[in-house]
């Protein structure tokens, strides 16, 4: 199934933000995390042990599993951290 973003539905002002090097859409106000769903990312990282895929789960910062680096920052939570216009994230690579 194709991720798409849900029309009719109004959002604050789109952004440009950067994913893994390539440019990603996203609106103001809304998560890293959701901007990296909408854009058709699933997993975010991959365990240390096993290299499970892990993404989006609990959407309130208490699983870790949605851990990306964020303008050079590791371990940032992208369920709790806000798009901004520049935003450079970096994922691991699924």
């Amino acid at each position: 199934m194709l991720a798409q973003r849900i029309k009719g539905i109004e959002r604050e002002t789109p952004i440009t933000i950067t994913v893994n090097g390539q440019p990603v859409q996203a609106y103001a106000g809304e998560s890293i995390a959701a901007a990296l769903m909408a854009a058709g990312h699933r997993a975010f990282r991959r365990t240390e042990a096993g290299g499970a895929p892990r993404g989006f789960f609990c959407g309130m910062g208490a699983c870790f599993d949605c851990l990306v680096t964020v303008d050079g920052a590791p371990n940032r939570r992208s369920c709790m951290a806000e798009v901004y216009e520049g935003c450079v994230v970096q994922i691991a690579e699924t």
